[in-house]
């Protein structure tokens, strides 16, 4: 599958530079730097360890949070260790061709996990880097010039991620939306996280419908999912067919409500105080403060995070 997501966006990526040598419009004139704050786990968080020269795990626990805090405080700003744009402002450096160092690192991470460079992180910018980096810029509707500056940064920061569904995950596609998996950093991780303890209950994968398109927007059959934060999943199933069953809701009776309970909290686990809500109506994981009742979703969970 992700293969071919790939394929799909390298024939984008070149349908895109033909648009943009007839002066289309620039593809991320939104883009701007993700808030990541302690509970945060991915890509964008493992980035900015990588910018504060500290171990770089990808999971923004409380010795990160200690570090932004001495970080903001050395630069002037308020140490809440929360890494929003003015902190992200101060973390990048610009880096070209012939640098080395952790600021390389952080971006051949994020050239790999957002456009699937392929890139060994070695901190050390050569020719590949460079390549890689004048593509995405292309992508991105930038002068492709293979030096990362702010607007690389922030455009590259921005960009969504594609689900890795080999953590324990299936794709499921009730709207026809296609390869709609893509969301912000943190919310892939945290859901590949969760589903990848959910391992441990031995009752099968999880069924992913959709989180966005490649760089957000209208979804069809979505009200939200516009902006990477939303996911919706699928109850999990007392016979473990939940990715090749029909669909089913927390009212029939091959609902197993004990899995789907485990794999609510699992979610709840990966990303602690990151959940702004869950809606799934199965009264009973409402009454346990697990979920919020909200019309429409007897038959998925929609996790919507910060």
């Amino acid at each position: 599958m992700k293969a071919l997501v790939w394929r799909i966006a390298s024939f984008t990526l070149i349908f895109g530079i033909t648009l943009g040598s007839i002066g289309s419009a620039q593809a991320f004139s939104a883009a701007f730097f993700h808030t990541i704050s302690k509970g945060n786990r991915g890509t964008d968080v493992k980035a900015m360890q990588y910018l504060l020269n500290i171990s770089a795990d990808g999971v923004f626990g409380s010795g990160t949070e200690s570090s932004v805090k001495s970080f903001q405080s050395s630069r002037g700003l308020g140490a809440d260790g929360i890494v929003g744009p003015n902190t992200w402002g101060e973390l990048i450096v610009t880096v070209r061709r012939g640098d080395n160092g952790n600021a390389v690192k952080a971006i051949q991470t994020l050239l790999n996990a957002k456009r699937n460079a392929g890139l060994t992180v070695d901190g050390a910018f050569g020719a590949g880097t460079e390549i890689a980096v004048k593509s995405f810029q292309s992508h991105a509707g930038l002068s492709a010039d293979g030096v990362v500056g702010p607007t690389t940064w922030k455009n590259l920061i921005w960009h969504y991620e594609y689900t890795d569904f080999s953590a324990n995950i299936c794709d499921q596609d009730p709207d026809s939306n296609g390869n709609a998996n893509w969301g912000v950093a943190s919310t892939v991780a945290q859901i590949e996280a969760a589903a990848s303890d959910f391992v441990g209950y031995g009752k099968g994968k999880v069924p992913l419908g959709d989180i966005s398109f490649e760089h957000g927007g209208d979804i069809p059959g979505h009200a939200s999912h516009e902006t990477g934060l939303d996911v919706d999943l699928w109850p999990i199933r007392t016979d473990g067919k939940q990715c090749t069953g029909s669909r089913i809701t927390w009212q029939s009776s091959t609902y197993d409500r004990a899995a789907t309970r485990n794999l609510v909290k699992a979610i709840r686990a990966a990303a602690p105080n990151q959940i702004t809500v869950i809606y799934f109506n199965d009264p009973v994981l409402i009454s346990e403060g697990l979920t919020t009742s909200y019309p429409n979703h007897d038959n998925h969970l929609h996790i919507r995070f910060k």
